[in-house]
Order: structure tokens, then sequence, then C-alpha cells
């Protein structure tokens, strides 16, 4: 089983602040950060260090796969 810890996926939601910025007086996140947020806060909720990728939603692995094919151009731990 495959999984991601929590300090990846908020470098990949950071990454994508970076490449879509929030929008708009509510500070709306892009579809790629907002996919990749949900699974983040539940994890900071139940003290989670990593989550199978299984359980991210398909929106969160398209955008976590598309990160994990930018990050070395991005500068991974950024």
């Amino acid at each position: 089983m495959v999984f991601v810890s929590i300090q990846d996926l908020e470098a990949a939601i950071n990454y994508w602040r970076t490449q879509s910025p929030s929008k708009g007086d509510e500070l709306v996140l892009s579809k790629e950060a907002g996919a990749l947020a949900k699974p983040y806060a539940l994890m900071i909720i139940q003290g989670a260090q990593r989550l199978p990728i299984e359980a991210l939603s398909d929106n969160a692995k398209l955008a976590w796969a598309e990160y994990l094919q930018n990050r070395d151009r991005y500068g991974a731990g950024q």
C-alpha cells in the first residue's frame, strides 16, 4: 500500500497555491488545492501522519499525480 505523508500533502497544496493562487474576496482555492485540502484537514483533526493514496478522491489523486510530475521543477519541500 502506498501512503502520502501530511508533510508531502502540505507541499502539494502549496505547489497548487503557487500555480493557481486563491481568487476573489473569499480567497477560493483552486480545484486542485481544494481537492487536497479536505484530506489534509481530516489528517490534522485525526492526528494522522500519513494516508493511503487510495483514500484520496479522484480529483485529489489527479492533483497529487500532477504535483509529483512537477515537484522537481518547483523544488520539493518548499
